[in-house]
C-alpha cells in the first residue's frame, strides 16, 4: 500500500476525532486511555487547534498517514524536539484496519527522512513490553532498544513496563 505523511493541518480535524473514535477501544488495548473528555467534539477541536499552535511555534511535528485516497490511516508524531540537542520524542499510532500491513514501518522511514531534514539528530521512542509489534518496527528502522524501566504500571489487568529505544539519525 502507497502511503505519505502530511503535516496536521485545521482542516483534518473533523476526520480525525472520527478516526480516534472508530480506533479508541482498539487504542485502548495498547496505550492508557486519554478518558471521554477527549471525545467530546468542542474539547478536541481546541485540542487540535493547541497541536496545530505547538507546531507553529516549534518544538513538536505531527503528521497523519494517508494512504493515495487521503484517508487517515494512522498518526506519527515528534515531539518534545529539543533544540539545543537536537533531541525529539516518536510517538506513532496505526488505525486497527490498517495493522498488519507494514504501514508504521513505512511511515516511520517516511518520519526519519523528514525529520533528519529539520535538524533532529536523534530520535527517542518508548513502547510497553507488551507491544511487540511497536517494538518490531522500531528495531526495523534502526532503533536500539537501550533498556527497560524497573517500573511496572498496571493496564487492563496487566502488569508492565516502558521499553526504551534511539536511533541516532546521523548514522542511519
Amino acid at each position: 500500500m502507497d502511503i505519505f505523511i502530511e503535516k496536521l493541518h485545521i482542516t483534518d480535524a473533523e476526520d480525525l476525532l472520527n478516526f480516534e473514535v472508530e480506533n479508541r477501544t482498539f487504542f485502548e488495548e495498547m496505550v492508557p486511555t486519554r478518558g471521554n473528555e477527549y471525545y467530546n467534539p468542542e474539547t478536541f477541536k481546541k485540542r487540535h487547534e493547541a497541536l496545530l499552535e505547538e507546531q507553529v511555534i516549534g518544538g513538536s511535528c505531527f503528521y497523519l498517514i494517508k494512504d493515495k485516497d487521503s484517508s487517515i490511516l494512522g498518526r506519527i508524531n515528534l515531539v518534545d524536539i529539543d533544540e539545543y540537542d537536537k533531541i525529539g520524542y516518536l510517538g506513532y499510532r496505526v488505525g486497527q484496519a490498517h495493522t498488519g500491513k507494514g504501514i508504521a514501518n513505512k511511515a516511520l522511514k517516511l518520519l526519519v527522512e523528514t525529520v533528519s531534514d529539520e535538524d533532529v539528530i536523534m530520535i527517542k521512542a518508548k513502547t510497553t513490553t507488551n507491544n511487540m509489534a511497536s517494538q518490531r518496527v522500531l528495531e526495523k528502522n534502526g532503533f536500539e532498544r537501550i533498556g527497560t524501566s524497573s517500573e511496572e504500571f498496571e493496564m487492563n489487568g496487566q502488569r508492565l513496563s516502558f521499553v526504551y529505544y534511539a536511533l541516532n539519525i546521523s548514522s542511519s
